[in-house]
Order: C-alpha cells, then structure tokens, then sequence
C-alpha cells in the first residue's frame, strides 16, 4: 500500500467528541481544514483556519443543511484517482482540488427513535451526507 500525503480534509461531524485535537493535529502538519456549519464553528471557536465547504463549491449551504456537500467539487475531489490521467484532467478542467481525508459520522438516528421521539425530530436525524 502507497502512503497518501494529507493536503486536505473534510471534516463534518455531528458528534464533536476529540473534532478539536483532530483538527489541531491535521493543522500542525499543514493540512488545509474545510468544514460545514457547526463542525467549522467548533474548529473555529478552537482558534483553528478553516475554509468553509460553501467556499469550496461556490454555493452556500441550503436548505437547513440538507444541502451542503452534495457537489461535484466534493465528490470528485475524494473520489478522482489520483494516478488516472483522465480523472486528472476532469478535475484541472472543472477545478476539483483533491480532498485527501473525510472525517464524517452519522446522526445520532436510532438513539433518537429509541427515546421515542416525534415523526418531525426522526427525520431530522435521518443523514444522507447532504
């Protein structure tokens, strides 16, 4: 297996737990940090430079932050092949930087149904990674 150098992350979380130290320690070896809404306030509150994923893709986050991912800037920044001279071109020609690291969790979904909670907070819950 080939090392992968990190230039830059993705970070969206919804559980924040060590999101911090995480962020610091990408930081310290020069990784650029972009992030959304709340992961990149908490990063930011850490006194850390993030880049906004709005920046990235040149669209805000919409739609209460069902919609803030869901672009080709992202996905093609972590999906491209790196060594694949067609994936290469795409990304030079539509300006698809390379994402390096996702750092990603999910909603806390089943612990919101097992609480009980209402039709309206479950589907609050449900994360497609918009």
């Amino acid at each position: 297996m080939n090392d992968v150098t990190i230039r830059r992350a993705l970070l969206s979380v919804s559980d924040k737990a060590g999101l911090v130290e995480l962020g610091q320690a990408l930081a310290a070896r020069g990784v650029e940090l972009v992030s959304t809404g709340g992961t990149a306030k908490a990063l930011r509150d850490a006194g850390l430079t993030v880049m906004d994923i709005s920046d990235l893709t040149g669209f805000p986050e919409m739609m209460d932050g069902r919609v803030k991912t869901l672009h080709p800037k992202v996905h093609g920044g972590l999906l491209a092949v790196r060594d694949n001279p067609e994936h290469a071109a795409a990304m030079a020609e539509h300006h698809i930087g390379a994402i390096d690291l996702a750092v990603v969790n999910l909603y806390p979904f089943v612990q919101t149904v097992m609480k009980g909670a209402s039709r309206d907070e479950i589907i609050e819950n449900i994360d497609i990674g918009g």
